[in-house]
């Protein structure tokens, strides 16, 4: 069997969704997408030998549905003759997307894949697609949807976790994130004016007394009925947990990323960055967040690799509770989980997270001289992804 490696890993700047309109709240998902493919052609990925294209996109509905990747790849200028498609996994459609690209060159059925994902919630918010789950209430009782607020606050409140250390979490999302440097973000441009060049979301000067005044948003849902009935004996929060500024920021953004073989990289005349060495799905009973916890074990056993041998971890921040949890019950160094933040502070574009990580674990690997990378999703209904990653010494 063949090895997939990673020869490039890159996003766009996430931007905040806001009421009157955010930075990239007039940019379709398919354009983002577009641009990073363009980006990729510049640093001289040739685009004919590309043998497919597999993009994860959480929300397909409106301008997100259809095949938002093909529609990708002819908006970029990229041949008629590349294929491309979509994966829909929710939360975790990115690194499905790696996950399937990889399986391509492993298998031999292809040399060289883009794979990542795009979202727009300015334009296409979560749950506009009317998922049956959430509309009818008998599918609802039987596959456990709640809010997924609900969800990170059922996690919390199961495995202990206070009001403070979550928000404790978010203040050390915002300082990481408020001094991160990233070499792997391409600006927004359109018809050449650059929209965007940074992340933004990230604020320094937050505090633990200023969060602590802030109030608790799931603790009052009517779904807690349904976590009750699926879970006898446990009880809501009093109070709640999460609040607005321990979830996730909704947000726009796309990420891409090269995956080949070492005949790839022999055209492309360059060194691997990594190799993709494992990947697992899991799932819990619904509504629970804590799938990652099964998803990142068996990632690492099929790896090969324990704890001890991780240099980075890049947990995605699907509320502060989710890399909290895993951080605690792994036993992970503080100094390798998000160690730049996370969604918390920067948001999380649903479909295109799972690329932000690769290109987060990607780069911080490489300024480390190569080691083991972790990257981890949970999802609604209680799926989760996991993928290890070796970086190689450049």
């Amino acid at each position: 069997m063949s090895e997939a490696y990673v020869y490039d890993a890159i996003r766009t700047p996430r931007a905040r969704v806001r009421r009157d309109g955010g930075t990239l709240a007039g940019v379709p998902a398919y354009d983002l997408l577009a641009g990073l493919l363009r980006e990729l052609s510049a640093r001289g990925v040739p685009a004919e030998a590309v043998d497919d294209v597999v993009m994860g996109v959480s929300t397909t509905v409106g301008e997100q549905a259809g095949d938002l990747a093909r529609v990708a790849v002819m908006r970029a200028g990229w041949p008629d003759e590349v294929p491309a498609g979509v994966v829909s996994r929710m939360c975790c459609s990115g690194l499905d997307a790696l996950a399937g690209g990889a399986a391509q060159v492993r298998s031999g059925m292809a040399e060289m894949v883009v794979v990542g994902g795009a979202e727009s919630m300015s334009r296409v918010p979560m749950l506009s697609d009317k998922p049956a789950f959430a509309l009818d209430a008998d599918l609802g009782d039987a596959t456990g949807f709640v809010t997924i607020g609900v969800s990170a606050d059922l996690t919390a409140h199961r495995h202990g976790f206070s009001r403070t250390e979550l928000d404790a979490f978010a203040v050390r999302s915002h300082t990481r994130a408020a001094e991160a440097r990233w070499d792997c973000v391409v600006p927004v441009e359109v018809d050449g004016e650059v929209l965007l060049k940074a992340d933004e979301g990230a604020r320094p000067d937050t505090t633990l007394e200023g969060l602590a005044a802030m109030p608790t948003l799931f603790g009052d849902d009517p779904l807690w009925a349904r976590v009750e009935a699926r879970f006898p004996g446990t009880t809501r929060p009093p109070e709640g947990l999460h609040t607005v500024a321990t979830a996730p920021q909704m947000c726009d953004g796309a990420s891409a990323a090269v995956i080949g073989s070492l005949a790839a990289g022999e055209l492309l005349g360059r060194a691997p960055l990594a190799r993709v060495a494992a990947w697992a799905h899991t799932a819990v009973r619904s509504p629970g967040l804590d799938g990652t916890l099964e998803a990142a074990r068996t990632v690492m056993q099929r790896a090969g690799i324990g704890v001890e041998d991780l240099a980075v971890a890049e947990l995605n921040e699907s509320f502060s509770v989710s890399p909290l949890l895993l951080q605690r019950d792994l036993g992970l160094p503080d100094d390798i989980v998000n160690a730049q933040g996370g969604a918390v502070a920067l948001g999380h574009p649903l479909g295109a997270s799972g690329g932000i990580l690769l290109a987060h674990a990607t780069e911080l690997l490489r300024r480390n001289g190569g080691g083991w990378g972790l990257l981890v999703i949970p999802a609604a209904l209680g799926v989760a992804m996991a993928v290890v990653i070796e970086g190689l010494p450049g």
